[in-house]
């Protein structure tokens, strides 16, 4: 059984959200879009195509970052930490009053980033697990984490 608590911040969510979004058929296409009509529009001398392909480029991330903030500091549930316990049944996550256990058969998928631990509850929700407010506890939740979920769905690396 592991034990943590976590304030999930701006730059937490931002990760999380340009992770998801780059692993989508739509994040993938816009960025492969974007950086053809750049290189097409220096090819042929055409400055709306570099124009074009710079703002397909740079829209997602700069409208994943404003909406990562605006999201932190809108959401009551982002204003305090949340207590996570992973133990045998699932991750159970407790604010306040409020109580929620996840079984880890209904888990999705387990992932990291540079900057976090990500396992997914559903295909768009997830339980992020910022590496730096875990601290030394990383090495414990990780092992939780492959010891409780099957190998194919877990992709985290150090």
């Amino acid at each position: 059984m592991v034990e943590l608590d976590i304030k999930i911040e701006a730059g937490d969510l931002y990760d999380y959200n340009l992770r998801h979004a780059y692993n989508s058929a739509s994040g993938i296409l816009g960025s492969v879009l974007g950086a053809l009509m750049i290189v097409v529009g220096l090819g042929r001398g055409t400055w709306i195509f570099v124009i074009g392909g710079a703002v397909l480029l740079l829209y997602l991330p700069w409208t994943l970052f404003i909406r990562s903030k605006q999201q932190v500091l809108n959401n009551p549930a982002f204003r305090e930490p949340l207590h996570y316990v992973l133990d045998d049944q699932g991750i159970t996550i407790s604010q306040g009053e409020a109580t929620a256990t996840q079984s880890w058969d209904d888990m999705v998928r387990a992932v990291s980033t540079v900057r976090s631990v990500i396992v997914y509850t559903s295909k768009v929700n997830a339980t992020i697990f910022p590496k730096k407010q875990m601290g030394d506890k990383t090495a414990s939740v990780i092992a939780c984490i492959s010891t409780h979920m099957p190998p194919k769905k877990v992709k985290i690396r150090l």
